[in-house]
């Protein structure tokens, strides 16, 4: 009897709970606003991946990024900052125009064996014009006349002769590139050091060499960590491979 009393009260008690609850007031279904940041509002359609790009060796490759940020860090760049500090800017940019001049030279090489006249009579064109008017190239007087610049090395040539860009492959004190490119570095400086060879004596060759990086470095305004981006690596990877691509297809 005590039992049945105890499961009545129980029973009623749990019925009085339930209809409390479902008389009481309804959620109400919530609306949110749409984030002003989303994949397909800042990533366009079509947008390939930096993980697209072949990176088999990518331990090694992200062990030489980072030898190459500090090398930047403790010598490039400290380097660099004392070139312009003791060249004015009318100096500097005399030196950059005479690299380029030489640069001009590479792209004259690789559009015969490209088959490409036009860049051929282009780059041509320039160096004539900047190595006479411009005196020895330190000024560019091309470009003042509107003259096209080109700019062509044996890796675009491999690649358009049908050459892969092969692995990914970041180079020491240099930083990004693939085999391809990579291997075409051989060839390019190779018509460079003869051209030297015949302007310059052989006491001046190391001393130009080293000068030309410096400027180049100069000139690059990428400082290694600062983007912003928490992939990096990745960042740099893609954007060269893409750069590449359009390199050789332009």
């Amino acid at each position: 009897m005590i039992r049945q009393t105890v499961l009545r009260t129980s029973f009623l008690a749990l019925a009085l709970l339930l209809a409390a609850c479902s008389s009481g007031p309804q959620p109400q279904p919530q609306t949110f606003q749409e984030p002003v940041f989303t994949t397909e509002r800042i990533v366009p359609e079509g947008f390939e991946p930096a993980s697209g790009v072949y990176d088999p060796w990518e331990g090694m490759n992200r062990r030489i990024y980072n030898f190459n940020y500090h090398f930047d860090q403790w010598v490039f760049l400290p380097v660099v900052r004392g070139y312009k500090t003791v060249m004015p800017q009318f100096a500097r940019t005399g030196v950059h125009n005479f690299f380029n001049n030489f640069r001009d030279l590479r792209t004259m090489v690789n559009s015969i064996l490209q088959l490409a006249p036009a860049k051929f009579f282009q780059s041509t064109g320039r160096v004539l014009v900047n190595s006479t008017v411009g005196v020895l190239g330190l000024v560019d007087v091309a470009t003042k006349l509107d003259f096209p610049r080109p700019q062509e090395d044996f890796g675009q040539t491999l690649g358009h002769w049908g050459v892969g860009q092969g692995p990914y492959l970041v180079i020491p004190f240099m930083g990004p590139s693939n085999l391809r490119d990579g291997f075409g570095l051989l060839p390019d400086y190779y018509v460079q050091s003869l051209v030297r060879e015949e302007v310059f004596s052989d006491s001046l060759q190391i001393p130009v060499m080293l000068l030309d990086s410096v400027d180049t470095r100069a000139n690059v305004p990428f400082r290694y960590y600062e983007t912003g981006s928490a992939f990096e690596y990745q960042m740099v990877r893609w954007l060269y491979s893409t750069k590449r691509k359009l390199d050789v297809a332009k």
